[in-house]
C-alpha cells in the first residue's frame, strides 16, 4: 500500500462481497483463484474492515480478473511491503505505489494525484502556490517528514520556526532514526480546528477526512511546476501503478486488461473518497 509519495527515502463503507483476509504466516499459495494482495494497516487507505481507499480498488481489480481479493496483512509499515511481504512471496501485489519504482514491476497507471494544501473555507487563505508570500507568516504549517511539503518548507525559510510543532504530533519520535510519519487524520484536523493554518499532504491520504470534515475546508493541488529557490524542479503529482515481483509478467498483463475493465468502479471510488485528481501522465 501507499506511502508518503515523493519522498527523500523511500467514507461510507461498500460492499465486500468476495473479499477474504490473511495473515502472511498462514497465507496458501496462490491457485489462480484468488489475487492475494500485501496489506498494511494504513487509514484510510488500507483498513483491516475492507474499507480503505486502495482494498476497495484492489477488491475491484480482482473481480475484473475473475478472482477474489485476499488481503495477506503485515503488521509493519506499509513502506516495508515490497521488501518483507511481496518478495517474500507471501503475497502477490502491492497496490498504491509510484509508476516508477524500481522495485517492482509496475503495472499501467490507474490514477493520477499530487499534494494540496489544505485550509479552512471559511478564511481568506486560498492558497495555490508555494509562492504564495503569506506562507512565510501564517501560523503553524503542518507537512510530513521527507516530503516535497517538508523540502519546500525549509526552501521559504520557515522550517525551524515550525520543526519543534511538527515533532509534537508524533511525540518527538526521530524521524531520521525511524519511519515516523504524522497521521494524516492529525494533520486535517489541526488545520480544521485553528492549531494549523495550512497542512500540505498528498491528496490521497488526507481526501477522506476533509470531504467528511465538520469545519468545511478547501483542498487545492500544488502545482506541478513547483521549483525550489536554487531552480530544481520539486514534483507534486505521481502516477499510481499496482506492482508485482518483477519476474512475474503475466500477473502483470493481467492486472492491466483488468484496470481497463474496472476502470469506471476505480473513478467510481476515488471520487467517493473526493480523491483530488490530474491526468495520468504514463
Amino acid at each position: 500500500m501507499s506511502f508518503a509519495k515523493g519522498c527523500l527515502s523511500v467514507a461510507a463503507l461498500l460492499a465486500l462481497g468476495g473479499v477474504a483476509f490473511a495473515q502472511g504466516a498462514a497465507t496458501p499459495a496462490p491457485d489462480g483463484k484468488t489475487l492475494r494482495v500485501c496489506a498494511a494497516n494504513q487509514p484510510p487507505l488500507s483498513l483491516k474492515d475492507g474499507s480503505g481507499l486502495e482494498n476497495r480498488i484492489a477488491a475491484s481489480i480482482a473481480e475484473a480478473m475473475g478472482r477474489k481479493a485476499e488481503f495477506v496483512w503485515s503488521d509493519k509499515a506499509a513502506i516495508y511491503l515490497v521488501r518483507d511481504s511481496l518478495d517474500k512471496k507471501l503475497c502477490d501485489v502491492v497496490v498504491g505505489l509510484d509508476s516508477d519504482d524500481q522495485r517492482v514491476l509496475t503495472t499501467k497507471p490507474y490514477y493520477r494525484s499530487g499534494y494540496v494544501f489544505i485550509t479552512r473555507a471559511d478564511r481568506d487563505l486560498d492558497v495555490k502556490s508555494w509562492a504564495d508570500p503569506r506562507l512565510k507568516t501564517v501560523d503553524h504549517m503542518v507537512v510530513g517528514f521527507g516530503t516535497p511539503g517538508e523540502v519546500m518548507l525549509k526552501d521559504i525559510g520557515r522550517y525551524e520556526e515550525d520543526m519543534a510543532y511538527l515533532y509534537s504530533l508524533v511525540n518527538f519520535r526521530a524521524a531520521r532514526n525511524t519511519y515516523t510519519q504524522i497521521d494524516p487524520a492529525r494533520m486535517v484536523s489541526e488545520v480544521a480546528t485553528g492549531k494549523a493554518d495550512v497542512a500540505v499532504a498528498f491528496g490521497p491520504d488526507v481526501a477522506r477526512y476533509v470531504k467528511d470534515s465538520a469545519q468545511p475546508l478547501r483542498m487545492t493541488l500544488v502545482p506541478d511546476d513547483t521549483t525550489r529557490s536554487d531552480g530544481r524542479k520539486m514534483p507534486q503529482s505521481f502516477d499510481q501503478s499496482m506492482g508485482v515481483r518483477r519476474d512475474d509478467a503475466a500477473l502483470k498483463a493481467a492486472l492491466d486488461a483488468a484496470i481497463v475493465k474496472a476502470r469506471p468502479k476505480i473513478e467510481a471510488i476515488l471520487a467517493q473518497d473526493g480523491v483530488p485528481l490530474v491526468p495520468v501522465t504514463n
